[in-house]
């Protein structure tokens, strides 16, 4: 199976569907090229909306063409969506409670050598705080999809972070086990749960086989909806395994980590170890150069895991 952004998956997704739903339109901050939507708006300008370099704007427009009936998706780097446009997705948005799908593209490290500028290591914390807002961070294209078919069913906000490069599927073609607002369990095993979100799905599954091949069997859930977030999940691995391991593409604070240590104290005391991105600006470079310098990798996941059981 080829490789696939995630950004293309939601492209495609919404291609199709506009077909004969003309009430989807996707709206862009001078982010058609790298949010893989020019194929979009070359196929459907009448559906598609470029508001320039203005987040605030496009959050607010958004919002304004839900009310009218409209099936709003606003595409832009995370890293500006989540932090300059805030008020509008708190106010516009999640208070309004209207029907706008919020995608960050290019999330967590993808811009690299860009720095800490472009680098989106808080939008999980400061989404998930917004009341109303849902956070989602799909781990492959083949979960991207689903998961942009079934917002296209609802009318609630979101937001919908993604990276910028094509990432190895988890799942098969034909074989995506897909429940929204329900955590994936990937593999199982109950000496250790790896619980994971978006592009660290992968490099979980991979430590898992590393550490089966010294006996150790890892439990790795797919947390791809990180608000709701699956408390049943992650208290039935707080009960079944010896420890819980965390790894997010995000600051230490306020996200996934952060969230299932918060369920697991209040209920089933259980040790929990996040593995995230550090309190500080992050050294620069490709994604798997900066997964590999922060123990982020296969690897360093599974080197951690055999530290602790």
């Amino acid at each position: 199976m080829s490789n696939i952004a995630n950004k293309q998956a939601i492209c495609n997704v919404l291609l199709k569907a506009s077909e004969t739903d003309k009430d989807i339109v996707v709206l862009c901050s001078d982010s058609r090229g790298s949010a893989s939507m020019t194929e979009f708006a070359k196929q459907r300008p009448e559906q598609f909306v470029e508001v320039g370099i203005a987040e605030q704007n496009l959050v607010s427009i958004s919002a304004g063409l839900a009310v009218c009936g409209k099936k709003a998706f606003a595409v832009s780097p995370a890293s500006f969506l989540s932090t300059r446009s805030m008020e509008q997705a708190k106010v516009d948005a999640a208070y309004s409670k209207t029907n706008v799908t919020l995608i960050g593209i290019s999330g967590g490290v993808s811009y690299g050598a860009l720095g800490m500028t472009h680098h989106s290591a808080n939008d999980i914390a400061t989404m998930a705080s917004i009341p109303n807002m849902r956070v989602y961070l799909p781990s492959d294209h083949l979960q991207t999809e689903k998961l942009i078919e079934a917002l296209l069913q609802d009318k609630l906000p979101s937001y919908v972070r993604v990276g910028r490069n094509a990432v190895e599927p988890v799942y098969e073609e034909g074989n995506v086990p897909f429940t929204m607002d329900k955590a994936t369990t990937v593999c199982d095993g109950n000496d250790v749960a790896i619980i994971a979100c978006g592009e660290m799905v992968k490099p979980a599954k991979d430590a898992a086989a590393i550490l089966a091949k010294d006996g150790i069997k890892a439990r790795v859930i797919d947390m791809y909806c990180l608000k709701p977030l699956d408390s049943e999940a992650i208290l039935k691995a707080a009960k079944e395994t010896k420890v819980i391991v965390t790894v997010e593409e995000h600051s230490p604070f306020g996200g996934l980590g952060s969230m299932v240590a918060q369920v697991v104290a209040a209920n089933e005391p259980k040790r929990v170890i996040n593995l995230s991105l550090p309190d500080e600006p992050v050294v620069t470079g490709k994604s798997a150069e900066v997964f590999k310098h922060y123990g982020l990798d296969a690897e360093g996941i599974a080197k951690k895991v055999k530290e602790l059981v």
